[in-house]
């Protein structure tokens, strides 16, 4: 009698049925990364933000310039070095206010390869690029962080929704 020493059409079918049914069941939650690493993106990003500001606001105290009322520059080296336009000694919600303290504007438009940003009338806004064009976008899509400027009455503000991301 012959013994044959390989695996039988039945076997071979079941493994393959197995290992699909694995994967259909995998593939999900690989899928879902490309989400999970933008939310997180968007909160580093919103916590060098707040970072930034605070470190601002501290060097404002030391030149005495933490009360002042009207926008004006103090030397910061920040990521673009040079002046950092400050009001009531956080930066302003601009180019020349906290977009030169943070690492992600390349070029005039304070856009980047990753990062898009613009500034309002109220705020700064930044987002991933792959999100939105414009500000008004990323609001919408929920997918941004946002820098609100000092007022008289209150310290700047930074915000963010990860919700759309």
């Amino acid at each position: 009698m012959k013994r044959s020493a390989g695996f039988t059409l039945i076997e071979l079918i079941i493994v393959i049925v197995i290992l699909g049914i694995l994967a259909a069941t995998a593939a999900p939650k690989f899928m879902n990364l490309q989400s999970d690493a933008r939310k997180s993106t968007v909160s580093s990003l919103s916590g060098a933000v707040k970072s930034a500001a605070s470190m601002a606001y501290s060097k404002a105290i030391i030149a005495g310039k933490d009360k002042v009322t009207a926008s004006t520059s103090i030397s910061i080296s920040g990521a673009t070095g040079g002046a950092t336009t400050v009001l009531y000694g956080y930066p302003t919600a601009d180019a020349t206010g906290i977009a030169t303290l943070i690492d992600i504007s390349s070029s005039a438009t304070g856009a980047s390869a990753d990062w898009g940003a613009a500034a309002t009338t109220t705020a700064y806004i930044l987002w991933p690029t792959g999100i939105a064009t414009t500000a008004a976008d990323a609001l919408t899509a929920k997918c941004y962080v946002q820098y609100t400027p000092a007022t008289s009455t209150t310290a700047a503000v930074t915000t963010n929704d990860t919700t759309g991301c």
